[in-house]
């Protein structure tokens, strides 16, 4: 099915489910997709392995988020907030901590009530200075779409590898700051069947967020056209039967329809 890229390194705002006004950053190729994923769901599309692209300098992005800042002054338009998302995984970037700081500084300075938010599939939590930055935002929000290995392997197709106990161990040294977001889908893939919502995997994802105990749980489902044609969309009351299991933990759960 069609899948799209994000042209700019500041692109909207634009107005997302989870984060109300949001002004994205990508940090990523503006023509490629760039990622340790390859998720079977991405609105970006496949993921090009074993291939060094360009990415926009620290500099570069910090000059151009001013300028996008500046104008939403001017405007009057304050974002929900200033979002890390685009073209793959933002903590790629070798200077993704440096960004960060650069961020915060001219939010700060233009926008302090809005929020900075870091989209991440959580797989380079091995680099202290990534772990850091992600704990200097305002949302951490870090992906975790299934608690069992063989399951998150077909959802994710991930190039490196990280078993989902090395992960959990890795997000709960967040200390409760983290936000967990999961992507609920079924379907199929290459004949394989496709569905994170089974009751073995409900029980091992619940288990693996009681472990996490992040601040908040970000469930949601597919929106947009997606690589693979073969996957489906979660009911609304399933997601919300999931939402009272983890809420019963004391746990906010924000359900993005």
């Amino acid at each position: 099915m069609p899948t799209s890229l994000f042209n700019r390194i500041v692109f909207g705002p634009i107005h997302s489910r989870r984060l109300g006004v949001s002004l994205g950053i990508n940090l990523l190729p503006l023509d490629n997709k760039y990622c340790n994923f390859n998720c079977i769901y991405c609105e970006c599309g496949w993921t090009a392995h074993n291939i060094a692209y360009l990415m926009p300098s620290r500099e570069n992005v910090r000059e151009t988020l001013e300028m996008k800042l500046s104008e939403m002054q001017k405007a009057d338009t304050q974002p929900d907030s200033i979002t890390f998302a685009g073209n793959g995984e933002p903590t790629i970037h070798p200077d993704f901590a440096g960004v960060i700081s650069d961020t915060i500084l001219l939010r700060n300075r233009t926008f302090p009530a809005s929020k900075i938010s870091v989209l991440s599939n959580a797989t380079m939590l091995h680099r202290s200075e990534v772990v850091e930055a992600l704990k200097k935002v305002d949302m951490p929000i870090l992906k975790l779409d299934s608690a069992i290995d063989a399951t998150r392997a077909k959802i994710n197709l991930p190039s490196v590898g990280m078993p989902v106990g090395k992960l959990i161990a890795q997000l709960k040294a967040f200390n409760g700051q983290a936000v967990i977001q999961t992507m609920f889908l079924q379907g199929t893939y290459k004949g394989e069947p496709i569905d994170n919502t089974t009751a073995a995997e409900l029980d091992a994802w619940e288990q693996a967020i009681c472990e996490i105990k992040p601040r908040q749980v970000q469930i949601y489902t597919i929106d947009r056209d997606t690589p693979a044609d073969s996957l489906r969309k979660v009911t609304e009351p399933i997601l919300r039967t999931i939402a009272t299991r983890i809420e019963q933990h004391g746990i906010p759960v924000q359900i993005a329809l």
